[in-house]
């Protein structure tokens, strides 16, 4: 018998919006693509999400929420899936790290955590 395991992989891409930005109003906007890929050999259905974003103030915003732009998406073995969202910050660094909560074929309930990555406007950072 092949032991089940779940293996959700997740990669960002993040991007500053200068256009969408107001640096004089302490408005900074990001955007970021993730990806999620099921590497494991169980399917699984996204479920709901947990969003730490903190600024370079200190300020956290914390979001919940089923789901994530509107889908609950299901990833086979093999399949990723691919969405783009953003976030405002009052200052031109900060930083985002989660948890996707997920549901496997089967019935059992798991978290993939989201690693922590960087937001920030071009050649702030070295």
């Amino acid at each position: 018998m092949t032991e089940t395991h779940c293996d959700i992989r997740i990669q960002v891409v993040t991007d500053y919006l200068d256009n969408q930005s107001e640096p004089e109003s302490d408005r900074y906007v990001f955007a970021y693509t993730i990806t999620i890929s099921n590497s494991g050999n169980v399917a699984a259905r996204l479920i709901s999400r947990h969003w730490v974003i903190t600024d370079a103030n200190g300020k956290v915003q914390e979001v919940n929420g089923d789901g994530v732009v509107g889908e609950q998406p299901h990833l086979n073995p093999g399949e990723e899936f691919r969405y783009s969202s953003g976030a405002v910050l009052e200052t031109p660094v900060g930083a985002m790290q989660g948890i996707y909560r997920m549901e496997a074929d089967g019935g059992f309930g798991f978290d993939a955590p989201i690693a922590p990555f960087t937001l920030a406007v071009p050649g702030l950072l070295n």
